[in-house]
């Protein structure tokens, strides 16, 4: 069997945030977009930092709901974040996932931004292996 990366299975089609955006517009683009987390990229496309709901949720830890301001994406994104290539095998992109809290991890190419990895993409690709889909 051929090697099997990151950029054969990763979504390309991404949801990103920007630092300055305000934090229930990422909200919104969250549940509507029916999606756990997401990166946020500079003007040009640069990975600095991810967005997740848990992120989300420290909105209510901050007391926004008692008149609080809310507050831009940058304000609670999580900074230190775990980027890949898309050249990547799939057998290290799953033992990162077994070995790490990670959902989804940013596939990076030349500091942009290029797509995303997540447990969902990786079990497609045991799916590919084992003849059950088409990649």
């Amino acid at each position: 069997m051929d090697k099997i990366n990151v950029g054969d299975f990763m979504a390309k089609e991404l949801v990103v945030f920007k630092p300055e955006m305000d934090i229930y517009a990422a909200i919104d683009s969250l549940v509507k977009s029916a999606i756990s987390g997401a990166p946020v990229v500079d003007d040009d496309g640069k990975l600095i930092g991810i967005i997740s709901q848990k992120d989300c949720l420290r909105t209510l830890a901050n007391g926004v709901f008692h008149d609080a301001p809310a507050g831009p994406v940058s304000e609670y994104m999580t900074e230190a974040v775990m980027s890949i290539g898309p050249e990547m095998d799939i057998f290290t992109v799953a033992d990162l996932f077994l070995n790490n809290v990670y959902r989804r991890i940013p596939v990076v190419e030349n500091d942009i931004v290029i797509g995303q990895i997540s447990r969902r993409d990786v079990l497609c690709a045991i799916q590919y292996m084992a003849g059950k889909i088409n990649p």
